[in-house]
């Protein structure tokens, strides 16, 4: 049993690998995660758009993206972007494969947000299009101003767990071949366990995702309570007062 837990609970490892774990490989996590979901999402509702479109060139084209990225496993889409469009991108990026590891994830991201943009949208009451049309707004306005922000709102915490995907799946940015300044928290505690033999680098790797995570997964929870329940009734709430969040 000693020997267990020392393999996996090295407090000496884990102290010595901590420091690099919260100020780089934390950091990079946390860049690679948050610049993909920027992206992603951008491309996610244009995907999304498209993908409802009366127009089969627009749609069709759309359907297929979704299709290859959803259904490619993740680490063979950042290994083909990653190394294939290197040459490509060489003037632009130089030897330096976190750009590409970025697109990578953000084109995997994009596939899975514009399916959950999708089913935002189409979620939303056809009357709500048809009373704004019949006030007199285009079909553009209407989707701007009406459909796509109450789609979009129905959809957050399922965007949420996009974001924690996003965070597990940069780890497999590792198989780029990082610089020693870009080192995510997977790579970080790898190195060292592959160092020492030890495995309680990876523990504590897996800790400071676990705390990303975790409270990301109860926010997900509490979103998704307040979205179906609506606003809690407090005992000085007058009838004038809820009015408008009722709207």
């Amino acid at each position: 049993m000693s020997d267990l837990l020392d393999t996996f609970l090295n407090w000496d490892y884990i102290a010595e690998v901590l420091p690099d774990l919260l100020k780089t490989g934390l950091v990079n996590t946390l860049v690679l995660a948050g610049f993909s979901a920027v992206i992603g999402t951008v491309l996610g509702l244009g995907l999304a758009l498209l993908g409802l479109s009366h127009r089969r060139w627009l749609r069709w084209p759309a359907r297929v993206y979704t299709d290859i990225f959803r259904g490619l496993p993740a680490i063979v889409t950042i290994l083909l972007v990653g190394q294939g469009l290197a040459v490509v991108a060489r003037p632009l990026v130089g030897n330096n494969p976190y750009p590409l590891g970025i697109l990578a994830l953000s084109l995997i991201a994009s596939a899975y947000i514009g399916e959950i943009f999708r089913a935002g949208i189409q979620s939303v009451d056809k009357g709500q299009s048809e009373a704004a049309r019949a006030l007199g707004m285009t079909h553009t306005a209407t989707m701007a101003r009406v459909v796509v922000p109450q789609g979009i709102r129905r959809v957050l915490p399922a965007l949420v767990n996009q974001f924690i995907s996003l965070v597990k799946d940069s780890s497999l940015v590792y198989f780029l071949g990082l610089l020693a300044s870009q080192r995510e928290l997977f790579r970080i505690g790898q190195d060292l366990a592959a160092n020492t033999g030890n495995q309680s680098p990876l523990v504590a790797a897996g800790l400071v995702y676990l705390a990303i995570t975790v409270p990301l997964t109860h926010l997900v929870n509490f979103v998704d309570r307040r979205l179906r329940d609506g606003r809690p009734v407090r005992g000085g709430d007058t009838l004038d007062e809820l009015e408008p969040a009722r709207g």
